[in-house]
């Protein structure tokens, strides 16, 4: 499978392993899928069906069964609204990180340094800020820490509504921020080996200036760091297809391989089972992982 191999994309990031607390990812033949847990009653895809704990410590738990790397645990959704307290947030998050640590690598989604501080102490050990290091307070928290640190695309502050939002170049203003964000990372001592960087499908960004990105997202390789994308049942595909939000799989799927096919390493999903199917079958095809059975066209075993 070597020649296929070596047609495989070439958009892997410098380091290929991904430092998540003490355990390592490697990403240089494999596409990573974090599964989404939204414990909020307010929830973009899921509107509360997990907010309460037990059901939320089910929902990571399958998701792990089904194949998925990394589960990404949340207490307040990005959309505007009223803040949320910190306490609050705090006692949403990190009793479903406890229960879920132990099963495998658990991500926090907060843009609160002490939300960070209490789940990193739960067992987490990636934080996924989708406000790109708004506070940076942020990166102490993870430098002082064997957590990495998912570094996101937004323009506006947290929870606010960024309106009409205009870019002269969507690719080239989001490398640039995020190049400076990782710098910044970099400044408070967190290893690169230890950095992701997100795009930011449809953060503060219009169905356009999303489907743009992704068409270009190949130019992001040049940052070096393993990239996640973030476009599970978002609006640009339901806005592309003319899909409401409960039937947008097939067109996240679609998303989701072309992204892996143009530089993605980790995907982050709702759908677990069909992406893991998805991104394994990617695998095969590019020769990074043999098949789990060859029976078609081939000679059974023992009629030799």
């Amino acid at each position: 499978m070597t020649d296929a191999v070596d047609r495989a994309p070439a958009h892997v990031a410098a380091s290929a392993v991904l430092r998540v607390g003490g355990r390592e990812l490697d990403l240089a033949r494999r596409f990573a899928v974090m599964a989404i847990v939204n414990r909020t009653p307010d929830s973009f895809y899921d509107r509360g069906r997990t907010d309460a704990l037990d059901a939320a410590v089910r929902a990571g738990a399958a998701a792990f069964e089904a194949g998925a790397d990394l589960v990404d645990v949340g207490g307040v959704k990005f959309a505007p609204g009223p803040p949320v307290p910190v306490d609050e947030e705090i006692e949403r998050v990190v009793p479903v990180v406890r229960e879920l640590a132990p099963l495998g690598p658990v991500s926090v989604d907060t843009f609160h340094p002490e939300v960070a501080v209490a789940a990193i102490d739960a067992g987490a050990s990636v934080v996924n800020d989708t406000t790109g290091i708004h506070d940076p307070r942020m990166a102490d928290v993870v430098a002082d820490s064997d957590a990495a640190i998912v570094v996101a695309h937004s323009l506006a502050a947290p929870r606010t509504q960024l309106p009409l939002p205009h870019y002269d170049d969507v690719v080239g203003e989001v490398a640039a921020f995020l190049r400076e964000r990782v710098a910044l990372a970099e400044e408070h001592g967190i290893p690169r080996e230890r950095i992701v960087v997100d795009p930011g499908h449809d953060l503060n960004k219009n169905t356009l200036q999303t489907l743009e990105l992704t068409r270009r997202l190949d130019e992001l390789g040049d940052l070096g760091l393993p990239l996640l994308v973030a476009l599970s049942n978002k609006d640009f595909v339901g806005e592309s297809l003319g899909r409401d939000r409960d039937d947008r799989v097939a067109g996240s799927l679609a998303a989701a391989v072309y992204c892996a096919l143009h530089g993605a390493r980790i995907v982050r999903v709702h759908n677990v089972r069909e992406s893991v199917d998805a991104l394994r079958m990617v695998e095969a095809i590019l020769g990074w992982r043999q098949p789990v059975r060859l029976r078609h066209n081939l000679r059974p075993e023992g009629n030799g």
